[in-house]
């Protein structure tokens, strides 16, 4: 697993690439803590595009659970989009798409969360 992130305006988006699951799940909730804990001066969006994750477990779902309730303790959106057919399928099975906003793809989770960031989206 694979994350790249970058900044859009006001947001960050992070790019997972491979598979989330017990192999990997301590690495990416530690990669993306940075983003969404109280280190992230100023960083008040963050979106995951979860177009390149092929597989989530319960795991992988249990670290965006975590990192949405550290982004909501420290006053910061987060968002998920991008979701390939068996990630949805595993995400709606679990209910988690009711926990997390979910979107389908990265420029409509860029316009809900900061017009400022869809713009510079655009731009790039």
């Amino acid at each position: 697993m694979d994350l790249v992130a970058n900044r859009f305006a006001d947001t960050v988006v992070l790019f997972p690439v491979g598979r989330i699951d017990h192999a990997t799940a301590d690495p990416f909730r530690d990669a993306i803590a940075p983003h969404v804990g109280p280190s992230a001066a100023g960083r008040d969006r963050v979106v995951i595009d979860l177009s390149g994750v092929e597989y989530i477990s319960s795991v992988g779902l249990r670290a965006l659970m975590v990192a949405s309730k550290e982004a909501k303790a420290h006053g910061r959106t987060l968002a998920v989009c991008g979701l390939q057919p068996v990630v949805r399928e595993i995400c709606e099975i679990s209910r988690f798409n009711l926990v997390l906003k979910v979107f389908a793809t990265l420029r409509e989770a860029l316009t809900a969360v900061s017009p400022a960031a869809l713009a510079a989206f655009e731009a790039a």
